[in-house]
Parts: C-alpha cells; sequence; structure tokens
C-alpha cells in the first residue's frame, strides 16, 4: 500500500470516527436524557465523555494530519476553495465540539449530584443539555458537508 492510499484510508476512517462517535454520543445522551432518570444519565454521560476523549479527540488530530499529507501527495494547494471551505468548516464543528465535551462534563456531574440527592435533575442541567443539544446540531450538518466536499471535491468559484 503506497503512501496516498494509507493515508485516504486514515482520513476515511477518521471522518467515520468522527461522524460516527458524534451520531452515537448524541443518540445515547439523548435517550438517557428522555428518562429524566439522574442515575441513568450520569451513568450514559460518563461513558460519553470517555468516549469524545477516546475517538472523537483522537479522529480530531489525526483529520488535519493526514488531511495536509494528502493535499500535499495529491498536489492539491491548501488553498483550493473546496479545501478553504472544508477547513472553515473543520474549525466551525471544532468550535461547536470544545464547549460540548466541557457541557457532557457538567451534565454528567449534575446528574451525579442530582442521583446522589435523590433529587431531580435541576435547571442548571435544562440550560447545560440545551446548549448541548444546540452546539450539536449546529456541527452535525457541518460534519457532513465536510465530508461532502471530501468525496465531490466540486469545483467552487
Amino acid at each position: 500500500m503506497d503512501w496516498v492510499h494509507a493515508l485516504r484510508w486514515l482520513h476515511i476512517i477518521g471522518a467515520t470516527v468522527l461522524l460516527g462517535t458524534g451520531a452515537g454520543i448524541a443518540f445515547f445522551m439523548l435517550m438517557a436524557h428522555r428518562t429524566r432518570d439522574p442515575h441513568l444519565i450520569a451513568h450514559v454521560a460518563g461513558t460519553v465523555v470517555i468516549a469524545d476523549f477516546l475517538f472523537t479527540a483522537t479522529a480530531v488530530i489525526i483529520q488535519p494530519l493526514t488531511g495536509v499529507a494528502l493535499a500535499h501527495l495529491m498536489g492539491w494547494p491548501l488553498d483550493t476553495p473546496w479545501i478553504l471551505v472544508s477547513v472553515g468548516f473543520y474549525v466551525a464543528t471544532g468550535l461547536c465540539w470544545l464547549p460540548v465535551v466541557w457541557i457532557q462534563v457538567g451534565l454528567r456531574n449534575l446528574a451525579r449530584q442530582a442521583a446522589a440527592s435523590g433529587q431531580p435533575l435541576g435547571t442548571r442541567y435544562e440550560q447545560l443539555f440545551r446548549r448541548w443539544l444546540l452546539l450539536g446540531c449546529l456541527a452535525f450538518p457541518l460534519l457532513l458537508a465536510i465530508i461532502w466536499l471530501m468525496a465531490t471535491r466540486p469545483t467552487l468559484s
């Protein structure tokens, strides 16, 4: 396997991990939230935090490294319009993802506190969950657009 194929494979795996882990995390957090059970939410949010650090963070690092290397090997200037748009969307996605990670830690901690005290989830939890949902709804279409740009490499003016 030559370098181009190896890097392309890693880049595709990274994109798949970002999209798949993001969708999976969103699904499980939303399903846990709907139960209103602080014990369940605390457990799921704890697992989600670990998954985000293990899988998403690794893919976030791999994507730009493999992307720049691929562009170089393929002879694509980094100022190629579809690459610039992809990078802009990637940065925007990252600006959504970074707060989401800390929000998930906060949701986990608030759910743990509610479970330990036997109290219902409070207004702070609700506020954080709404922010988490909003940021996820912004980031997901950006990821889809990046994957479309990578797959089609359209001519943009």
